[in-house]
């Protein structure tokens, strides 16, 4: 028998359709079926029922995807009649059973056979007239022997029913065997706990950010659970572990719920207050309860006009109906209170996110919408599977509802049928591992066995956004224009428009201005329940979605939306047991314990409660000047200007007003926790960067927040611990470039300093407020002070963090990666007295290459004689290691300038003088580091080749549909023409494996838009898919940089195994590592040890090695060069082969069916016969010629290819030709007077929004040459367009193939054993 599980795949990818169905639901397949589940779930099995029959008829679809159809309808019927019987229920699942099953030959499985025992049991007993014996009779007749003890062992029938069973067919005799489980029940514990009041004195309260609603208040009665328990004379560090994951159970709390309970709560103290009209609701939560109880009828009243349309004879549908038809079943999923609620936090939580002033773009809005829909209908779909208990409490279909919640509580919108369908995958999978004991948190909810497709959320979403359009209303204060009198209007709250951007029209959603500004002063934080840190230890790493918090924990990577690729991968990984060191690795971060440090809290406290800006505080009254309008009759960029300048103001008030929120609430929590331990759950991100959960107090955050957290477990300073105290101290300080003995005497001469910050921290000097991260700074002075106090410094327990920071960690690890030992020097691969400095090392090259242009009386150099500073290249040599482009280094060092207010004279520009120093930086960087520039341009040229390949696979179905014979029907035409093109995409993205066995797999892909018409407007979707072809500029990009995070996140996890082993406490941010100041040294060995041991070996081998296994068989197309002696032969047996297959080829078109699709069949099939073992075989596939064998004998070292034009600014410190021959037009030609300007900042290569990076500098006159993909379409129009069959490269499939390595310089990595400064 068949495995009824089965979640089919073909049916809802497939691109068949249904058209001019009875029941009024047409479209693509996967459409229709999720109409058909959602009937399903909300009870309407009749309807279902028809909807199958049609998607049956109509489609072509393999047998497991039928069986798997007819199992869930099955099932949904059993439950119905169980819940509602009725005799022509019962007799229409019979009837299903034997025409639409039986009759049509189709195997049945042991699921089927179970629901139809359940559905016969519900029969009624022949001794009043029924058929029950009978139908049970009958159906174990078909499952005899141990086919019958499968079906009755699947969990899905109750021990009652076992035991009816049993007596009606005594051949099993399982008497005993499930009376036990059917009478087995789980109850609650209620727990003892110790009593006794602790008395504490009284802490001052957080003085709140001025937020209208009760946002902050919501947040204080979460965390209300710290404070009332001293109240009841419990105390955490009292209870068991058992307790106090109760407690984290209830701080985990249930997002729409909450939202309601506040809403309500606000509306009636304002009814309390007589303040019960909606133009006098000024609180955002009583009118979003307003608008709650609005849409709620609205949505009541639409589900009528639905029911309306399904009656309707398919002649009298109108367009409106027939859209009700697809949406209206998903309407009646969830109750129309919580549906509504759904709504309105998934539209104000991105309004808040993204900026209530700025417009949302309406096709991402309501595919949230209808995201966070989806995972609430699952939610409750599993909560109402297990009320009705239909099911054995055994059965997989009982899902504990906690343990659902916790899988879903941090994802995005619309992850809960992606969970669902790895939940009934790891069921399976790990079974064995829940038969010892474990606590399954697996279960089978039939209906949800996909997402829903694209177009049928969009619809969704589309009417809800519209529904909440037209209930949702503001008051807005007006002056009448012609009485004067001021007056109060509603207005709508939101409203959809319409944008252009780079030559598109956008639907968009506009907030009203008065929205905007209730959020404003209420931000979205108080509207989305968010993770707080964990009071117990986080749940270790087990399955990809389970560890971490106990109720809604996270994914262990996180992963975008349509990157299934990198979840398929480490889920296998995770199968093979390949993720066991990574998993352990996070378990080591999230055990770390964690303590408020009350010394820097009762400082911090008091600065924030003055209301001014101390530290990074933001203060509560920012005094801003806003610069006096100019006179009408100036000058119109002036007064153009002065708009800029008054908007940057605002935007500056806006900022700091929502940052000063935002720590409202980290100091919330900070207040909450002061007494507490915690901790701090770790997941990673697709390259292994581990990072904290919770968002909002951690210690990758800012520097209070840094400053306010220590270790919970304290140890002795011991011998060491005091100096590595004074050197965190004057590490934070920013006196971090000295040598280790200077730092530490920078402490001793500062004591007096020290101590002051230490005992009078606002009232004295306030020295510490010199620091570059003064809270740390002040953390720092409070520890060092205590432990000079004490009375043997040596025996202090210490609980401070001390920090050892990378030395720009990219470069140290391609400088190990190259051998540079150049390279290796400036960032203390190499021992030294003193630490190297990179950044200055490059500042003095580029001040060397200044003075030798000032003998040549260089404009530019003339301007920068004597200007060059560590700052003014730091950014730019951080972030090449990370790809940033030319155009970025010059507006990062553009910035510099700037701000360092260099003087101009003549037509000089400040895009000039970025220009010539990007230009000396880039320089310096590929000549200290030219091993790592091979490897770099080795990286591309590898990517370039992956994502240009076809799989075997793929090569395979090309094959097959060459083979067949050709079509004339449009349809089989059409679906010939869709196969052929899915065989030919560019699908294989960059996959590899990291020392610590983790699969990295680059999400990048180039996404497909597909329109769909809703309620609302047409709407462009792009749905991310792992069947897209990739975007190959973003592989090629990205490769690099995430092949280095990849190996520092190898280090660190490493680094945090080998500490843990040793009994040391850790905590990292990413190059930046933390223990106790007694464990440094150990812990700087532990850091060396394993920064050794991952480069000596040949990581650029392995990876070489690892390409070469896992692209096996591929083809990928290359370039040759057409005047090469291989380009000419290529095309001149395309010439005499042109009508091959009967396709008109035309030499040099790279679009062409010849040589994309016949040579490459052609050449397969000659290496499938030099592959036979038939000696004919062989001598006919030597006789075959292709362009890849004319390749390989006239270019066997592939000279005459072509470079990707792609990979030319790949490597270290490269510029591409037409950058750098900009850079010297501009030294030489410029009339920018960028000073009246305001410099938009450069921001480091992001390859998830890599646009930023790539602005144009629109000061210079003469503006760089704009790759095409970088170009608007206007831009794009204007250019020339080359004429690709001229074009002086010709095509060629080849094997893929891979580069030689590049040849690795002679720096020893084992001499890092002995750098003191590698980590300091």
């Amino acid at each position: 028998m068949q495995n009824g599980t089965h979640v089919f795949a073909s049916l809802t990818t497939s691109a068949q359709k249904v058209r001019n169905s009875a029941d009024g639901v047409q479209g693509e397949i996967p459409e229709v079926l999720s109409v058909f589940h959602a009937c399903l779930q909300v009870g309407r099995v009749e309807r279902a029922g028809v909807i199958l029959k049609r998607v049956l008829d109509s489609a072509s679809a393999s047998e497991e995807d039928v069986i798997s159809l007819h199992t869930q309808y099955l099932r949904a019927s059993a439950e119905q009649i169980i819940l509602n019987p009725s005799q022509p229920g019962k007799d229409a699942i019979h009837r299903w059973f034997e025409l639409e099953i039986l009759k049509k030959g189709l195997p049945f499985n042991a699921e089927m056979m179970a629901y139809m025992l359940k559905a016969s049991l519900q029969a009624r007993d022949e001794k009043i007239g029924g058929n029950q014996k009978r139908l049970v009779k009958r159906y174990m007749s078909m499952v005899e022997g141990e086919a019958g003890l499968e079906v009755l062992g699947t969990g899905l029938l109750s021990g009652e029913e076992l035991n009816r069973i049993n007596h009606i067919c005594p051949a099993y005799n399982l008497a005993g065997g499930f009376e036990i489980s059917f009478d087995q029940e789980t109850e609650e514990n209620h727990k003892t706990t110790s009593k006794g009041r602790s008395k504490k004195t009284k802490l001052p309260g957080v003085k709140p950010t001025q937020q209208k609603g009760l946002g902050l208040k919501s947040l204080r009665k979460s965390l209300s659970i710290f404070s009332s328990l001293p109240a009841h004379g419990l105390s955490m560090s009292e209870m068991n572990i058992e307790e106090r994951r109760e407690i984290q159970k209830q701080l985990e709390d249930d997002a729409v719920t909450s939202a309601l309970e506040r809403w309500r709560e606000e509306s009636m103290n304002l009814k309390k207050m007589g303040l019960d009209s909606s133009l006098q609701t000024k609180s955002l939560g009583a009118r979003m309860w307003k608008w709650q109880q609005h849409m709620e009828q609205d949505l009541r009243e639409e589900i009528a006009r639905v029911e309306a349309a399904e009656k309707l004879d398919v002649g009298r549908r109108t367009p409106e109906d027939l859209e009700r038809l697809i949406y209206g079943p998903f309407l009646r999923i969830l109750p129309a209170n919580k549906l509504s609620a759904v709504t309105i936090l998934t539209v104000m939580a991105a309004f808040g996110s993204q900026g209530s002033d700025k417009g949302l773009y309406l096709g991402n809005t309501i595919l949230s919408i209808a995201g966070a829909v989806e995972d609430e209908s699952i939610l409750e779909a599993v909560n109402e599977t297990n009320r009705r208990a239909v099911w054995s409490k055994n059965s997989k279909d009982r899902i504990q509802i906690d343990n659902l919640k916790k899988l879903m509580k941090t994802r995005g919108p619309g992850s809960g049928a992606r969970l669902m369908k790895a939940m009934k995958k790891s069921n399976y999978q790990s079974s064995a591992q829940h038969s010892k004991g474990e606590q399954s948190i697996v279960g089978n909810t039939p209906y949800i066995t996909s997402g829903w497709p694209t177009s049928t959320k969009a619809k969704l979403g589309a009417f809800l956004m519209s529904s909440l359009i037209k209930v949702a209303k503001v008051p807005v204060t007006l002056q009448h224009s012609e009485t004067q009198q001021m007056m109060t209007q509603l207005q709508p709250a939101i409203s959809h428009s319409f944008s252009y951007r780079m030559g598109k029209k956008y639907g968009v959603v506009v907030a009203n201005k008065a929205l905007a500004e209730a959020m404003r002063r209420e931000p979205v934080h108080s509207l989305l329940a968010k993770h707080l840190p964990m009071v117990v230890q986080p749940d270790k790493w087990t399955l990809f979605n389970k560890g971490g918090f106990i109720v809604h924990p996270s994914k262990l990577i996180r992963v975008k939306s349509g990157n299934t690729d990198q979840k398929y991968y480490a889920e296998a990984a995770l199968g093979q047991g390949d993720l066991t060191d990574i998993c352990k690795g996070l378990d080591v971060l999230g055990q770390t314990e964690w303590k408020i440090n009350k010394g820097v809290f009762d400082v911090m406290l008091e600065a924030w409660n003055t209301g001014e800006a101390i530290g990074n505080i933001a203060p509560e009254s920012p005094k801003l000047e806003v610069p006096r309008e100019p006179d009408s009759s100036r000058d119109p960029l002036e007064r153009r200007r002065w708009i800029r300048a008054v908007k940057t103001v605002e935007n500056l008030r806006t900022g700091l007003h929502s940052q000063r929120c935002f720590q409202n609430f980290q100091l919330e929590i900070a207040r909450a926790l002061r007494d507490e331990t915690f901790y701090f759950p770790h997941n990673m991100d697709f390259r292994g960067r581990a990072y904290p959960i919770p968002p909002y107090l951690n210690h990758m955050g800012a520097d209070h927040c840094r400053g306010l957290l220590k270790f919970g477990v304290g140890k002795e300073l011991g011998p060491n611990g005091l100096k590595w105290l004074k050197i965190q101290l004057a590490n934070v300080f920013g006196f971090d470039k000295a040598s280790l003995k200077e730092r530490e005497q920078f402490a001793d001469d500062n004591i007096s300093s020290i101590y002051d910050s230490a005992t009078n921290a606002l009232n004295g000097s306030r020295w510490w407020l010199e620091a570059e991260d003064p809270w740390q700074c002040l953390a720092a002075c409070i520890e060092l002070r205590n432990a000079l106090e004490s009375p043997d410094p040596s025996r202090f327990i210490s609980h401070l963090p001390v920090h050892q920071d990378g030395t720009c960690n990219g470069l140290q690890h391609y400088a190990a990666l190259g051998g540079d030992r150049w390279g290796a020097k400036q960032v203390n691969l190499e021992p030294g007295d003193r630490p190297a400095d990179v950044y200055s090392a490059v500042a003095e090259l580029v001040k060397e290459s200044i003075k030798k242009d000032l003998a040549k009386k260089d404009p530019c150099a003339l301007h920068l004689d004597g200007k060059i500073t560590r700052k003014t290249v730091k950014q730019t040599v951080m972030t090449n290691v990370y790809g940033v482009t030319f155009i970025g280094a010059k507006e990062q060092v553009k910035k510099q300038l700037v701000a360092a207010q260099i003087p101009l004279s003549g037509n000089m520009t400040y895009a000039a003088l970025a220009a010539y120093i990007a230009t000396k930086i880039f320089d310096a960087l590929a000549n200290m580091f030219r091993g790592a520039h091979d490897i770099q341009y080795w990286f591309g040229e590898c990517a370039n080749r992956i994502t240009t390949c076809l799989t075997p696979e793929q090569i395979s179905r090309l094959e097959a549909e060459f083979d067949k014979p050709a079509v004339k029907e449009p349809r089989q035409r059409a679906a010939a023409s869709h196969r052929m093109e899915m065989a030919t995409q560019f699908r294989s993205t960059v996959i590899w494996t990291t020392p610590l066995n983790m699969p990295v797999v680059q999400p990048y892909r180039q996404l497909k838009s597909k329109a769909v018409i809703t309620t609302m407007q047409k709407i462009s979707l792009s749905e991310p898919n792992r069947h897209l072809p990739v975007s190959k500029r973003k592989q090629l990009q990205g490769f690099p940089p995430n092949f280095v995070h990849s190996l520092d996140a190898t280090h660190m996890l490493l680094s945090a195994l080998k500490c843990d082993e040793q009994g040391l406490n850790f905590a990292a941010v990413h190059d930046s590592f933390w223990t106790h100041a007694a464990d440094i040294e150990k812990m700087n060995l532990v850091l060396r040890d394993s920064f050794i041991k991952i480069h000596s070996e040949d990581v650029i081998g392995r990876l070489a090695a690892e390409f070469e296994a896992r692209y096996r068989g591929c083809m990928y197309l290359a370039h040759v060069k057409k005047s090469s002696p291989a380009g000419k032969e290529i095309l001149k047996w395309r010439r005499i082969n042109k009508k091959a297959k009967g396709h008109e080829a035309t030499v040099g078109d790279e679009t062409n069916k010849l040589h994309k699709h016949h040579e490459l069949v052609l050449e397969r099939k000659r290496q499938r016969l030099l592959s036979s073992s038939n000696p004919d075989d062989v001598e006919e596939g030597k006789k075959i010629v292709t362009p890849t064998t004319i390749f390989s004998q006239l270019s066997p070292t592939e000279t005459d290819l072509v470079n990707d034009p792609d990979l030319k600014n790949l490597a270290i410190g490269e510029i591409p030709k037409r950058d750098r021959s900009s850079a010297s037009a501009q030294e030489a030609e410029s009339s920018d007077h960028s000073t009246e300007e305001g410099m938009s900042s450069a921001s480091t290569l992001d390859f998830e929004s890599e646009a930023r990076e790539l602005t144009v500098d629109e000061d210079a006159e003469v503006t760089p040459e704009l790759h095409e993909n970088e170009m608007s379409v206007f831009e794009r129009s204007l250019k020339p367009q080359e004429d690709k069959r001229v074009a002086d490269k010709v095509p060629v499939w080849l094997p893929l193939t891979f580069p030689a390595v590049p040849k690795k310089g002679d720096f020893d990595v084992s001499r890092l054993k002995d750098s003191q400064y590698f980590f300091s």
